[in-house]
């Protein structure tokens, strides 16, 4: 059985695909899904695209026609909490999707007919990321120089439980991350991908974890070179805290 792992952006991903022993790749739905080993352990791996939908239909995908025993998603966040800072690492426990709102027919965040406001990631694998997460901080100097750490004003960066908010829009000003914390008080952070991923992997029994490494803080001065922090910060901290979460599986 493999580890199925997905991201929103390649380059989210390009530290470990450069690692990744391919041995194929299959191309179904404009996605291209890496099949092989890595550091030892099988997985496949594939970045959906933006959005809820992109990535819903890539778990989907994934589930059916790989023998997936899991599914990890990895990628970067918004913090949307005073106490989440650049470069900390979330570890998702509940998932909503904060722009589900079919009131009055069900309460606002419910997903209609499944009578869920929100996706439980497992509760073992959950456990698992936050060791690993805790073991790449430890040794973060090993992926990344220090130059680079304060390029990106990464400060003493933390590993955080916490649940996590997903919807189709960019959250870029203080207004619209008031109006999420306002109505979701527990999520730390926003994305636009995991709530999706989370609701298929409930719908198909699949144990379901999510990682973030907080890009920016989802304001005003929202980080504005996603390209350049997912490929150089946020795929580093994916492929050491794969490394780390493989070798317990």
């Amino acid at each position: 059985m493999y580890t199925g792992i997905i991201s929103a952006m390649k380059e989210e991903i390009q530290a470990v695909i450069e690692v990744l022993e391919i041995e194929s790749k299959q191309v179904k739905g404009m996605r291209t899904y890496y099949v092989g080993k890595l550091y030892g352990k099988p997985v496949v791996l594939v970045f959906s695209r933006w959005g809820k939908v992109a990535s819903a239909t890539t778990a989907t995908q994934l589930i059916n026609d790989f023998k997936v025993d899991q599914l990890v998603f990895t990628g970067v966040a918004g913090a949307i909490h005073k106490d989440v800072q650049i470069g900390d690492i979330i570890v998702g426990k509940q998932l909503f999707q904060h722009d589900m709102n079919a009131s009055p027919l069900v309460e606002t965040y419910e997903v209609p007919l499944l009578g869920k406001t929100s996706f439980l990631t497992n509760q073992a694998k959950r456990a698992d990321l936050m060791a690993s997460s805790k073991s790449f901080l430890a040794e973060i100097e090993l992926f990344l120089s220090k130059e680079l750490l304060t390029e990106f004003n990464i400060i003493s960066p933390k590993v955080i439980e916490s649940d996590i908010a997903s919807g189709d829009q960019f959250i870029s000003n203080k207004m619209q991350s008031d109006k999420i914390s306002e109505g979701l008080p527990t999520v730390k952070c926003v994305e636009m991908e995991g709530a999706a991923v989370a609701q298929v992997c409930f719908e198909y029994n699949k144990p379901f974890s999510i990682i973030r490494t907080i890009s920016d803080n989802a304001n005003n001065n929202a980080h504005v070179d996603f390209p350049k922090f997912a490929h150089e910060i946020a795929s580093k901290y994916a492929l050491g805290i794969l490394k780390n979460y493989l070798s317990l599986q």
